[in-house]
């Protein structure tokens, strides 16, 4: 049995290792979200911001309910490998900037002396979409979803992501301490604003003096994130295990890319990221436009088309000639949406961006990318589809991708097998038993969706007849047929 990682030693010569010694660098930044992606992304580049300046800027990785980060890193001194998959091959690298991993279940003292340390200057969330509680239409709290409804009745004692920021203010504040930096590193439009609305809204409801604190001293620097980053299999760490000769349970791969694009907004001081490759800009939003139409909205695309035609990974989807089709048309529309970039060629982009989704390395599935849609489609698919609405841009390409998520919330394949949605509006979505599924009855139904689909676009009757006429053919004839026809 090989030895679990703990150290360096013993690691074969082509595995990266970390160039400053771990100890001697103390926690600077707390991250709430301790999953795959954070340590593929941020993580990574903190890594590297160690090795080129050094500084207290190791991580303390906080998961707000699962346990199995914690377990899976802290027998390994919090030390893990990250498999780097290109074309050309892969490259295993130890990470050594996570300093501790807990649990707010298990370990919810620690976690609450972190967040008020002087000591932390940032508190960095991956949290995914549907983790925060933010109403869309107001960009305050959503007093229905579970985390908020419970911090708010019970503002002592947090267990979800708003009202955990709002107490480690609240007791900052009254210890004297200076607020920490809030860097949010999810996938929202204008992330940075949208959760400083949040915890302004939040704190309003319970202390409103912290409200105006939080508005007018702590910072929320908006900031673009981009690595594909599969979901963990057991492949996973075998692969760890054959390149580093180790055991590693907290693996994770990732392809070669990476972005990160930040606000340059820290009053209280940062790692060197830029060190690692991250770009500091006034503005975040012509980037975060660009990554969320072009990458994301055709990974959304080609997720709930590439599942319904049968495809298990991404890289299956790009051979198949008819959606690599439609994947180029949806790059090129989302790409005519946008506004001149400095710096930046769409159509390189969105060369790069095919050539990352057919990655014969990576096992990312069309199931995961599929989750949480009602979260994802309204800046993926619905963004773009106003904006191509108002430059009187064709819509084909938003309204395929619509209809084909719109046939994916029916909750079957083609050939009767259910599955999850694994959305939190699920229960909204699915159509009731028994109602019939024609093309404007199921319309309907997702129209009716509080803060779902754009009145814009429910109002166009352009659009309604783009979608209407997709999402026909693909209950008439099923996906594959729909993609070969819409691809032609």
């Amino acid at each position: 049995m090989s030895p679990r990682l703990s150290s360096f030693e013993g690691l074969p010569e082509g595995v990266a290792v970390p160039a400053y010694r771990a100890q001697a660098h103390r926690p600077g930044i707390v991250h709430i979200g301790l999953g795959a992606f954070h340590k593929a992304h941020q993580a990574v580049y903190t890594d590297d911001a160690l090795t080129a300046e050094g500084g207290d800027w190791r991580i303390i990785g906080v998961s707000l309910r699962s346990t199995a980060p914690a377990e899976e890193l802290t027998p390994q001194n919090c030390l893990y490998t990250t498999l780097e998959r290109g074309a050309e091959g892969t490259r295993a690298r130890v990470i050594g900037s996570i300093a501790a991993a807990l649990c707010l279940q298990g370990d919810r003292e620690a976690v609450l002396r972190a967040l008020c340390d002087p000591a932390t200057k940032i508190v960095s969330l991956t949290v995914t979409e549907k983790g925060y509680g933010i109403d869309r239409k107001s960009g305050g709290v959503d007093i229905g979803h579970p985390a908020i409804a419970a911090d708010l009745a019970d503002p002592a004692n947090p267990q979800g992501v708003a009202g955990l920021l709002v107490w480690a203010l609240h007791q900052r504040r009254a210890a004297g301490v200076a607020p920490f930096t809030v860097l949010c590193c999810d996938n929202l439009p204008e992330n940075g604003p949208l959760v400083r609305s949040l915890l302004i809204d939040f704190a309003r409801r319970t202390d409103p003096e912290l409200s105006a604190h939080i508005s007018a001293e702590v910072a929320f620097p908006a900031t673009m994130v981009d690595r594909i980053t599969p979901a963990r299999s057991d492949a996973t760490l075998r692969l760890a295990g054959e390149l580093t000769g180790h055991a590693d349970a907290a693996a994770v791969e990732c392809e070669t890319f990476r972005q990160w694009v930040i606000e340059d907004q820290f009053p209280t001081g940062r790692p060197a990221w830029e060190a690692g490759g991250a770009l500091f800009v006034q503005d975040v939003r012509p980037f975060e436009d660009m990554k969320l139409r072009m990458l994301n909205g055709t990974h959304s695309m080609l997720a709930y088309s590439g599942f319904l035609a049968g495809h298990k990974y991404v890289r299956d989807v790009l051979a198949d000639p008819a959606l690599a089709i439609m994947v180029k048309r949806h790059l090129a529309a989302a790409a005519a949406t946008l506004g001149d970039l400095p710096g930046v060629d769409l159509d390189a982009y969105a060369e790069d961006l095919a050539k990352r989704f057919a990655n014969p390395h990576l096992a990312h599935e069309t199931y995961q990318i599929a989750m949480d849609g009602s979260e994802k489609m309204p800046q993926r698919i619905f963004a773009p589809a106003m904006e191509a609405l108002r430059r009187h841009q064709p819509l084909d390409a938003f309204a395929f991708a619509t209809a084909a998520w719109m046939r994916y919330t029916l909750g079957h394949t083609e050939d009767g097998k259910s599955y999850g949605l694994r959305d939190p509006l699920e229960a909204k979505l699915r159509p009731e038993e028994g109602s019939a599924l024609s093309a404007d009855r199921i319309m309907e139904h997702l129209g009716n969706v509080p803060n779902l689909i754009p009145h814009d676009l429910r109002e166009s009757d352009e659009w309604n007849h783009a979608v209407r006429e997709n999402l026909e053919g693909i209950l008439r004839d099923g996906m594959p047929s729909a993609i070969a026809r819409a691809a032609t």
